[in-house]
């Protein structure tokens, strides 16, 4: 399960193109936030991704991004050519294959390492699509695959992009948002060869009208109670916000419980209210990484805001492309890892989860300061790293953004550890 937004630079307060995604994978399940340089590839390389292996390409461009442990891809990311991709789980009326292919996180991945805009990328994973398919576990070891889609952007443009098997369609979109079920209808852009004519072959569209994506493919057995309300919700926001967001208002967004403080964790399980944007809602899902993404134009210094957990009870950090990211970021294990940030920040979740009412107050109170202190020291140090590019030393801004992040690291390490004694963990 999983819920990503964007809005494009003009329907933002800060003439940047804004990303957004909460990945809602098995509470427990850790996600790194790993970083991969751009390379050159021999004629004839091929890659190992999640199940399978494919091609190389002559040339890979730097990208980072949130990977579960026991995954190739990512969930969400970005590239040095500030494009932001992010996956979601959809259910076609067609069967997932059965022999192992790219997992839709591998294809997001790709989709960075491989394309220099929303454009190329969205061209670059619905070819891959095309050749490999989608299938082997995806939402845990040894489970079953499932279909995807995407949000794909750039600087400029963004992209839907809806699968089913090897099928595809996508759509330019502005101020937009998806979550885990099926909704381009027949306003599509652009699509597969047999988009159309293999829905009419299964009896699935009898007319000659446009297909309708979602009414064709959607499988109507899964039910929509967890998907549509999260869905309405973020479209909500967006409109809310319409020419006023900026990260802080997309951090809002991914922390969101319906306008509540704490999860609705006493709804039933077929009550669409249990299923909020900032999920608490397993076996079905919970938030465990997140990521605010601006994607601007001029991009000598560019933040990009992650977040470990449920967003809630956490903090956005700010990373960078350039610089080296600290340990305690990119560390991945199956079990408890007292080193790894994400698994600090899941002990203090699961703290806060006996009484998020009471907690999650407590919480934000406490990283509020923390919150101030890093944005003061970001302008400063962004300023420095600038002045250094400008003045052609590449190295010495790689340097002061990679000592700002081992240092932000550090104290929001501390200050979680802190957090979780407060609220009697």
């Amino acid at each position: 399960m999983c819920d990503s937004l964007v809005a494009t630079r003009s329907h933002t307060a800060v003439d940047t193109t804004l990303f957004a995604k909460n990945s809602d994978r098995r509470a427990g399940e850790c996600q790194s936030f790993v970083q991969m340089p751009a390379a050159l590839h021999p004629r004839g390389a091929t890659v190992r991704c999640t199940h399978s292996e494919i091609p190389q390409v002559a040339e890979t461009y730097r990208v980072m991004g949130h990977s579960p442990w026991w995954v190739w891809g990512f969930e969400h990311g970005v590239n040095e050519h500030a494009v932001a991709i992010g996956n979601h789980s959809v259910f076609s009326r067609e069967a997932v294959e059965e022999t192992p292919g790219l997992i839709g996180m591998d294809l997001v991945r790709l989709g960075l390492e491989r394309g220099r805009d929303a454009r190329e990328a969205l061209e670059v994973m619905a070819a891959l699509i095309e050749a490999h398919g989608q299938g082997g576990s995806s939402f845990a070891p040894g489970e079953a695959g499932y279909h995807n889609s995407f949000l794909v952007a750039d600087p400029e443009h963004a992209w839907v992009m809806e699968t089913s098997g090897r099928r595809w369609a996508a759509r330019l979109v502005q101020i937009w948002s998806l979550s885990n079920h099926l909704s381009i209808g027949s306003d599509w852009g652009i699509g597969s060869r047999d988009l159309e004519s293999f829905a009419r072959s299964e009896g699935w569209w009898h007319d000659d009208s446009r297909v309708d994506v979602a009414r064709a493919y959607r499988n109507e057995h899964v039910p929509g109670v967890i998907s549509e309300g999260r869905l309405r919700r973020s479209r909500e926001l967006l409109e809310l916000g319409r020419g006023l967001h900026d990260s802080a208002s997309m951090m809002a967004a991914l922390r969101d419980h319906a306008g509540a403080v704490a999860p609705p964790l006493d709804a039933e399980t077929d009550d669409e209210r249990r299923y909020t944007l900032c999920m608490h809602s397993d076996p079905v899902g919970t938030t465990t990484a997140s990521i605010v993404a601006p994607l601007p134009r001029d991009r000598a210094v560019w933040p990009v805001w992650i977040g470990f957990g449920t967003p809630c009870t956490g903090i956005f950090l700010p990373v960078y492309l350039d610089g080296i990211l600290p340990a305690s970021v990119a560390r991945a294990s199956e079990d408890f890892d007292a080193s790894s940030l994400w698994w600090t920040f899941q002990r203090l979740q699961e703290s806060a989860s006996t009484d998020f009412a009471r907690a999650i107050p407590l919480v934000r109170e406490g990283w509020a300061p923390v919150e101030e202190k890093i944005e003061t020291e970001r302008q400063r140090v962004e300023s420095e790293a600038r002045a250094a590019v400008i003045a052609g030393d590449d190295d010495r801004s790689a340097g002061l953004l990679g000592d700002f992040m081992a240092r932000t690291a550090g104290e929001v390490q501390a200050c979680a550890e802190s957090l979780r004694t407060r609220i009697g963990a």
